[in-house]
Parts: structure tokens; C-alpha cells; sequence
């Protein structure tokens, strides 16, 4: 056998073993499942955003700790 780097056999992993709703061009339930699990994830980075930006609405930007600096002499 030749030592040349030509022979690619076995190089790419295993295929997995497609079922037959799978062949025929059904798809599996794990797309869909896989794309309401990303929908959910993308609707509550959507609401701590929103959280967080309303958050930041309620500081006062020249006092981000919060105090009252009015009030010293």
C-alpha cells in the first residue's frame, strides 16, 4: 500500500441511518422540533433585552448608582 496521502477510505465519519418517511422526503420530527426549540430561544433573548433595555431606561444616566446628588453641600 502506498503511503500517499490519496487514500481518503473511511475519512468523514459514519452516515446516519435514514428512515423510510426520511427517504421518501418527509423529514423527521427533530428538524421541527429543533426549530421550535431555536424559536423559543430567540423569543426570551427577545424579552431580556427588552428587560434589560427598560432597566437601563429607568437609571438616571448621570447617576448610574442611583443616589441623589443634589442633595450635598
Amino acid at each position: 500500500m502506498a503511503k500517499g496521502r490519496n487514500n481518503l477510505l473511511g475519512v468523514g465519519g459514519q452516515r446516519k441511518k435514514l428512515s423510510r418517511a426520511e427517504q421518501q422526503g418527509a423529514g423527521s420530527a427533530r428538524v421541527a422540533d429543533r426549530k421550535v426549540a431555536e424559536d423559543k430561544k430567540q423569543e426570551l433573548v427577545r424579552k431580556m433585552r427588552e428587560r434589560a433595555e427598560a432597566q437601563a431606561a429607568t437609571t438616571t444616566p448621570a447617576d448610574p448608582a442611583g443616589q441623589d446628588t443634589s442633595a450635598q453641600s
